[in-house]
């Protein structure tokens, strides 16, 4: 931690951060927590371990930050299910959401992944007060959509599940998907195509 870190951070001490932040990333995103070295951070963010000691105590700091981070957008595009909108037009919206986040947010999505995999030491806090509250709202949305036979008759937990699997694949396993498609745009907009169809089809009533 920086030892003037109650002052307001100069224009390089933000850049620095950022510089640190994003190396992380891309290591944790590489070679998960336990495989990630403050060395490989380091030289990915082209700074001194000392240097990048004055903004973090080490790993563990730096990775609970970029998971805090990520909390914060993750949790969006299940926040946006709207009650008060079509059952079946809300529901794919957020697979539509949750497809771009992968687009957009491969690294932070597989930095996710690799914690979650751990059994979530570092972001367990994060899960149960933030995540749980709101699985839990929006299941109970959705679950009332069926009863009213807006819906078809499924369970909302593993109709989440299936959007969150069939989303965050495109980015957990991206060279794989690289491999086996090729272009990756062209691979986002063929799920987008498949996942809309498939979904339509799954809630109708």
């Amino acid at each position: 931690m920086p030892k003037d870190a109650g002052k307001k951070p100069s224009r390089i001490q933000q850049r620095n951060r950022r510089v640190i932040l994003d190396a992380a990333l891309d290591v944790f995103s590489r070679h998960g927590y336990r495989g990630a070295t403050f060395d490989q951070i380091a030289t990915q963010a082209g700074l001194s371990k000392p240097n990048i000691l004055y903004y973090f105590a080490g790993k563990e700091e730096i990775h609970v930050t970029l998971l805090s981070q990520l909390m914060k957008n993750w949790l969006d595009p299940l926040v946006e299910l709207n009650a008060d909108g079509d059952p079946v037009e809300e529901i794919l919206g957020y697979v539509r959401r949750k497809l771009a986040m992968a687009q957009e947010f491969p690294r932070e999505s597989r930095l996710f992944a690799g914690e979650i995999l751990q059994g979530a030491p570092r972001i367990r806090p994060e899960l149960e007060s933030n995540l749980k509250p709101l699985f839990d709202e929006k299941c109970t949305l959705i679950q009332g959509w069926v009863d009213e036979k807006r819906l078809p008759p499924l369970d909302p937990r593993h109709l989440i599940f299936s959007i969150w699997a069939s989303t965050q694949h495109y980015a957990d396993f991206e060279s794989q998907v690289g491999l086996l498609l090729g272009d990756a745009d062209d691979a986002y907009a063929g799920a987008a195509r498949h996942l809309d169809a498939m979904f339509r089809k799954l809630l109708q009533t």
